[in-house]
């Protein structure tokens, strides 16, 4: 008998280091970026620097001295209070509005949903300054529409109301602020994740006599947790470092009642130029905001394990 050609195995072709090449810039552009600033901010941490320091560059090291200055002071473990309070009072309203948005939205008919949709996405695109700008000419205290609205609806107290002179009153503005900036992203996300849920699972829930809210405990959100959680980090995160309305509107007043830790720490560099006290405060929220979001991933991959 002839014998049978021996078959060839096809040769692996050595790993290339084209694409790797390609991307390299970005990535390392995108390193740079992001841990230079931070190696930066926690180099002055732990150095003396104030103006003169700035100027001439002659930091001298100080290890944790500004950590401990800045943990025995009681006004920052004032503000630590009141950004958590002002991240649960945003994060929470968020979430609930958000959702109540995206399964309106799911409901909806076409035409209808096209507008819903596209104001949401309108909304998300006015500028921050720009929208914070608007929130202050609404309030104004002589020329705002909100207290000539409530003055012609007979509550004539807030006739020249100043509402940014009242903590509690800039408190609120700000977070109606920022939910109504952050509602359209974490609305347009859920809807998208609700669309994926298959519509026979609802006929069947249906069939069962499950009501509108066991359907949604039961179906809708344990197949939407997985996005309704990632939008929940993201909503802490970016809540957490809000600065830019509360500077511009507020700039942490009156008092320290809109001051949460980004405000502080800045507040602390340019005020009172201490650049190592204001980077402190900043490589702190950065350590409060992993701890945060770590608590958050291991209850998400416990319940994964659960799951599975």
């Amino acid at each position: 008998m002839p014998a049978t050609p021996s078959r060839r195995l096809p040769r692996r072709r050595p790993p290339t280091l084209g694409p790797y090449l390609m991307i390299a810039p970005a990535v390392l552009g995108m390193l740079y970026l992001l841990l230079y600033p931070f190696g930066r901010a926690l180099l002055i941490s732990l150095q003396d620097f104030r103006l003169r320091e700035l100027i001439r560059g002659d930091a001298e090291f100080v290890g944790l001295r500004n950590y401990q200055t800045l943990l025995t002071d009681p006004r920052f473990w004032d503000v630590v209070r009141r950004t958590f309070l002002f991240m649960a009072v945003n994060v929470v309203a968020i979430m609930i509005l958000s959702t109540l948005v995206a399964l309106m939205t799911e409901r909806l008919g076409r035409p209808a949903r096209a507008v819903v949709l596209s104001s949401l996405v309108l909304v998300w695109a006015v500028p921050v300054v720009a929208a914070t700008t608007v929130f202050q000419w609404l309030f104004h205290s002589e020329f705002g529409i909100v207290n000539e609205t409530l003055t012609r609806l007979g509550f004539t107290s807030f006739e020249g109301y100043t509402w940014f002179a009242d903590g509690s009153a800039a408190f609120t503005i700000l977070v109606v602020l920022i939910v109504w900036q952050s509602v359209p992203f974490a609305a347009i996300t859920l809807y998208s994740a609700l669309t994926t849920v298959p519509e026979e699972l609802y006929e069947s829930a249906r069939i069962d006599g499950a009501g509108a809210t066991r359907i949604f405990r039961s179906v809708t959100f344990p197949l939407v947790r997985p996005i309704f959680m990632l939008v929940l980090s993201l909503e802490v995160i970016w809540t957490f470092k809000a600065f830019v309305q509360i500077w511009v509107m507020t700039r942490g007043g009156p008092g320290d009642a809109t001051t949460i830790l980004p405000v502080y720490a800045v507040q602390t560099a340019l005020a009172n130029q201490r650049y190592d006290l204001g980077a402190a405060a900043s490589m702190v929220t950065v350590l409060l905001m992993s701890g945060v979001l770590v608590l958050y991933f291991l209850q998400l991959f416990r319940q994964e394990g659960e799951h599975r």
